[in-house]
């Protein structure tokens, strides 16, 4: 069944209005669906195969997402997140208070931690550093969300699982592949943060008190930081076993083939073997699994309106216009992952669509599912912040910003992910694509 360009158009402006309406993303996204479908010349029993066939396609990103779970679990409930964020901005020192900031919220994320919850974890830290050196909280916030953009892109969180899935990807090779965006993305955001140090209201003791008002109460007893450690790099060792083997042509790690499925829960349950805390596992995975729960959801609604714009001439009309413009198809990777992420406010749900909707018209244009991978991932960072989005009042509320003061971030976390799309775009779309 093949459905109107102009349903599917109809469908995904329907469900970003409904989400800017603050109707639950997740009946937006099926909502959208449903009336698209109709709209684009689909009846009822079409479009509920539509709406099937969209959430089953993301079913293999739903089921590592949820596995991730017990990672993500281990590490915000342990402490062990925060453990490494304060031995990062402790051993650097205030003298190079913005690089630790930003280092240390681009690591627990990278580390699998969510970079809303990232930016919450690092916050107070930050006020605490930023009223002592007279920073502003502008320069602190775009330091903290440019580093945890820059750590979101190399994570094994939910939309780098989503990049790799949609292109038939290792999760490994796509957070390889996004390190060096990602340095130039970190680069970025120390650079703006710096230059806006004096720039705005300057952090004060008033606004650590503010937050943490509604802070979580810290677990009884932390890790050391060589226990908190031990589960983002027993993660990382095993994501890289199958990659060191295929570039050395190591014969065992060559034929190892752990999936995200396996390694992520496996990490983190060794992590908390290490932390001496294997008595919380139920307590952990069940948080975790609790995080997971809003971001499944959501992965089946863009599922679903990315089924409708798979099932309607859509692709097929960009991939058109694209030919006839003259400009190069590999564009349409960045611009994609831009587009989709801006509409719901929301980098794994800007990639999921971007790759079900538009990552078979991305491939015909000749692009590897490498570059594809990277440059939808990097592109979906742009414009993620929007103030449709959670994202955007979580951080307003890290740092005790009102909605005018955290719009003014909003231009500087544009340059962030625009670095990391640029130098993407450039490698994998035209020097190594």
């Amino acid at each position: 069944m093949t459905v109107s360009w102009i349903g599917a158009v109809v469908g995904l402006a329907l469900a970003i209005i409904l989400i800017l309406y603050k109707l639950n993303p997740v009946y937006s996204l099926l909502l959208g669906t449903i009336v698209g479908a109709v709209i684009g010349g689909a009846n009822m029993v079409q479009t509920t195969d539509i709406v099937v066939a969209g959430t089953q396609s993301v079913m293999g990103t739903v089921v590592r997402v949820l596995a991730a779970g017990v990672l993500a679990g281990v590490m915000m409930e342990s402490g062990a997140a925060n453990v490494i964020a304060k031995t990062i901005v402790e051993k650097l020192g205030e003298r190079f208070a913005i690089v630790s900031l930003a280092l240390s919220t681009m690591v627990i994320t990278a580390v699998g931690v969510f970079i809303p919850v990232a930016v919450l974890i690092v916050a107070p830290i930050a006020l605490e550093v930023g009223s002592r050196m007279k920073i502003s909280k502008l320069a602190l916030l775009v330091a903290l969300s440019g580093g945890g953009k820059a750590g979101n892109i190399i994570s094994p969180n939910p939309n780098t699982i989503a990049a790799a899935h949609g292109f038939g990807l290792e999760l490994s090779d796509v957070m390889i592949a996004d390190f060096i965006p990602a340095l130039f993305g970190l680069a970025m955001a120390i650079l703006l943060a710096t230059l806006l140090k004096s720039k705005g209201e300057i952090a004060s003791k008033e606004d650590l008190i503010a937050i943490k008002a509604d802070e979580q109460p810290a677990p009884e007893h932390l890790p050391s930081f060589g226990q908190a450690i031990v589960t983002p790099l027993v993660a990382v060792v095993l994501l890289l076993l199958n990659p060191i083997g295929s570039i050395f042509k190591i014969g065992i790690l060559e034929k190892v083939q752990l999936d995200a499925m396996y390694i992520l829960p496996i990490a983190g349950l060794i992590g908390m073997l290490a932390m001496k805390k294997g008595r919380y596992v139920l307590a952990y995975t069940k948080n975790g699994m609790a995080r997971m729960t809003d971001v499944v959801l959501i992965l089946i609604g863009a599922g679903a309106i990315g089924g409708l714009i798979t099932s309607s001439t859509l692709p097929k009309l960009f991939v058109s216009l694209i030919q006839h413009s003259g400009i190069s198809g590999t564009f349409l990777a960045p611009v994609a992952g831009i587009l989709m992420a801006a509409a719901t406010a929301s980098t794994s749900t800007g990639v999921i669509l971007a790759t079900g909707s538009f990552g078979k018209s991305i491939l015909s244009f000749g692009v590897a599912p490498l570059a594809a991978a990277v440059m939808v991932h990097t592109g979906a960072t742009v414009i993620d912040h929007l103030p449709h989005g959670n994202y955007f009042h979580v951080t307003a509320n890290a740092m005790n910003m009102d909605l005018s003061a955290r719009m003014k971030s909003v231009a500087y976390e544009t340059a962030v992910g625009l670095t990391m799309t640029v130098v993407a775009t450039i490698m994998y779309g035209f020097m190594f694509g």
